[in-house]
């Protein structure tokens, strides 16, 4: 206990070292502003606040989806907005199950089974049910002199820039020689977004604002263009002096957008789920979207009002929490550094700060049928406390209190004791078949890692009541789940278990080194919240923590698993996806007996036989965060800016992976955890920018050290 409040204290005191040299925060935030400067589908920008985003094109608005739909969709996305198509022929997740002879033990998993027939509708429908919602689409209809509608190609002389510092996009083009200017803001505090069109158009009605309702296409990927299968849904609009109202209706889902606008203009609909807001107002126009699940009772917000909240609010962020300077570090690579740092901070807040776990694509379009993956909770959220904003991470780790129930029925029905966490699942916490998903668990640790965060942060007995019995629970699994070795008289993780690198056949895996760290860490760490309230060791985590089988390793590297003595082979399958065996030593600190002198060697092995082209975009944070610990600033800084395509930043700051995912956010989050570990070194450390060259000279306040 000594040793934990020493470690915690020398933590508060680096802080509070580095706190002294004062940041220019404005200046940093303000010199990685975004400007775009012509039609591209890979540009597009995100005005937003966690719960709710709006995503536009050079515009300033959604005018032409359909040039964008390829890179990154304009998305309009809100946490509450989901829907399911009707389950007509009772389908029920059950017939999903099947039941593996797992280490004496038979489990049944909810896998993508093919067969009977009822199995596999059994699993489509489950995939794509409930899927998020693209909640509509507002943009601009510009006349050109002969009438017709203005198209993308007519967009000329665009001055675009998002002003990250305050949330708003200012958007100047030109129709025909004609000026445009739109002022793009969303509300901080509702799911609203509002706009100032400014233009001398206005004065001949050649400007209109249109909104169009798409129907969910059910497919991995949504982009809100589906503006087919009208008799699917209904959109009915009821009008009143200076705002109208727009009720939707989905099956079983509604939702509602307020409309309001300060001068003259009329709307009327045009299609069945079209309609035409028509300004008559001279040279500058205000208008504002309210997207609600229930039937709002008065307008909320008009321009005015959303702009200033968003001036404020994102003041208030930015001047919160920790801050990161490169500019005195001469070498070129630390601008690029600091741009994808500022542009993280501004897409996790407006993408990941919700009170549930986001999706990999946040609030923008869907992937995976916009399902969360528990596993990835840790990359969208971690930050958020390393950059000493604990709240906006607390938001969304309190939803494990309203799917425990679920997660205790998946337990018992494998057989083990507590909890175990979902992995694909949606904001009910209901399991999605997969036949990867189902099988991994290093999401199970994820809850002890945030809580114990969180302590840190606020070590009382507030925070220790909060959460201790759920980490109790997420414990009590983890000590159930090891099979016992009667022959090498320890136990294994496994078999029956798909690592962090996905690549492993699930019936024959066991003993990943990754995981194997983790659950040892972790369930040390719940060791110590009993103690912290006053409780004895619990004997069976200590009988897991004591003989848990060592980390796997031939010739003094550290295997993937303790099932691939040939995972360096030239040619291996193991040489692709996640790196993972080095997230034994990147995430959290050496246990279950790891050899720094064996993960150096490994990392090096790792970074000569990796095929880098099948990787994702928070290997490379990882890597850079194994990297810090064993002290090779040199090689973090390089591991962290690898020119590989899901290592690429966008000019809008989004991670890039490919032509499915445009965007990545747990790319961004790991940029935040890799910096911030970088900065502060970890609990085991003396000094601080650990993970920079000797020669760069970078700045930092309020960062919170990594364990």
């Amino acid at each position: 206990m000594k040793l934990i409040f020493s470690s915690f204290l020398l933590c508060v005191l680096c802080v509070s070292v580095v706190h002294s040299q004062t940041i220019n925060r404005e200046a940093v935030v303000k010199r990685h502003n975004v400007k775009v400067h012509k039609i591209d589908s890979l540009a597009s920008l995100t005005v937003g606040n966690g719960n709710f985003a709006f995503t536009v094109d050079a515009t300033g608005m959604q005018s032409f989806p359909e040039a964008y739909a390829k890179g990154v969709p304009l998305g309009t996305q809100s946490a509450w907005g989901w829907h399911s198509f009707p389950n007509t022929e009772n389908l029920n997740v059950k017939d999903a199950l099947k039941t593996y002879d797992l280490e004496g033990r038979k489990i049944s998993y909810t896998v993508q089974v093919k067969e009977p027939e009822l199995g596999r509708k059994t699993v489509d429908y489950f995939r794509v049910n409930p899927h998020r919602l693209q909640l509509g689409n507002i943009g601009l209809e510009i006349k050109r002199k002969d009438g017709s509608l203005a198209t993308a190609n007519d967009i000329q002389q665009i001055k675009q820039e998002l002003h990250v510092w305050t949330g708003i996009i200012t958007s100047q083009f030109t129709v025909e020689g004609v000026p445009v200017k739109v002022t793009t803001a969303a509300h901080q505090q509702y799911d609203a977004v509002s706009f100032r069109i400014e233009s001398p158009l206005l004065n001949s009605n050649r400007i209109a604002i249109r909104m169009r309702f798409p129907y969910p296409n059910g497919q991995f990927k949504d982009v809100g263009d589906n503006f087919k299968s009208d008799d699917r849904h209904r959109s009915t609009l009821t009008t009143s002096k200076g705002a109208a109202l727009v009720q939707r209706t989905l099956d079983t889902t509604n939702y509602y957008v307020d409309v309001n606008w300060t001068s003259s203009a009329s709307i009327k609909k045009t299609g069945a789920h079209y309609f035409v807001l028509q300004p008559t107002a001279k040279d500058a126009f205000e208008c504002s979207f309210i997207f609600s699940e229930k039937k709002p009772v008065t307008t909320l917000t008009n321009f005015f009002k959303t702009k200033q909240s968003s001036e404020l609010t994102w003041k208030k962020f930015w001047m919160s929490g920790g801050a990161v300077d490169f500019s005195a570090t001469k070498d070129t690579r630390a601008f690029e550094l600091e741009r994808r740092v500022v542009l993280s901070q501004y897409l996790t807040k407006v993408n990941c700060a919700s009170a549930y776990p986001p999706q990999e694509t946040g609030l923008t379009y869907n992937s995976w049928f916009g399902k969360p993956h528990l596993e990835m909770h840790w990359w969208h959220a971690v930050h958020f406390a390393q950059w000493g904003r604990p709240e906006l991470m607390e938001k969304s780790l309190d939803w494990y209190f309203n799917v425990a129930e679920k997660a205790k029925l998946i337990a018992q029905r494998q057989g083990f004791e507590g909890v175990r966490w979902q992995k694909m699942t949606d904001h009910n916490g209901d399991e999605a078949p997969s036949s990867v998903g189902a099988f991994l668990i290093w999401q199970q640790p994820h809850f002890i890692y945030m809580a114990e965060m969180l302590y840190r942060h606020n070590p009382n007995s507030k925070t220790l009541n909060k959460y201790k019995d759920l980490l109790f629970a997420t414990a009590d699994f983890m000590a159930s789940f090891p099979s016992y070795n009667a022959a090498t008289k320890k136990y294994n993780l496994g078999k029956g278990l798909i690592p962090a690198q996905e690549c492993f056949d699930a019936v024959s895996t066991f003993n990943p080194t990754y995981e194997l760290s983790y659950w040892s860490w972790a369930l040390e760490v719940a060791q110590q919240w009993r103690i912290r309230a006053g409780l004895p060791r619990e004997k069976k985590w200590d009988e897991i923590i004591h003989n848990l089988a060592p980390l796997p390793q031939i010739n003094g590297v550290y295997l993937a698993a303790g099932n691939t003595p040939d995972c360096y082979e030239k040619g291996s399958k193991y040489l692709t996806d996640h790196p993972a065996v080095l997230g034994a030593y990147s995430t959290i600190p050496a246990a279950n007996g790891l050899d720094t002198v064996v993960m150096k060697k490994t990392y090096f092995t790792v970074l000569e036989k990796w095929d880098w082209n099948e990787t994702w975009g928070w290997d490379y944070p990882l890597m850079a965060m194994t990297a810090a610990r064993l002290h090779m600033g040199e090689e973090a800084v390089n591991t962290l800016l690898m020119p590989v395509r899901t290592n690429t930043y966008l000019i809008n700051g989004h991670n890039y992976q490919d032509d499915r995912l445009t965007i990545y956010l747990p790319g961004n989050g790991g940029v935040l955890n890799a910096v911030a570990l970088m900065c502060t070194g970890a609990d085991a450390d003396k000094g601080i920018n650990i993970g920079f060259p000797k020669a760069w000279n970078v700045k930092w306040e309020g960062l919170k050290k990594m364990f």
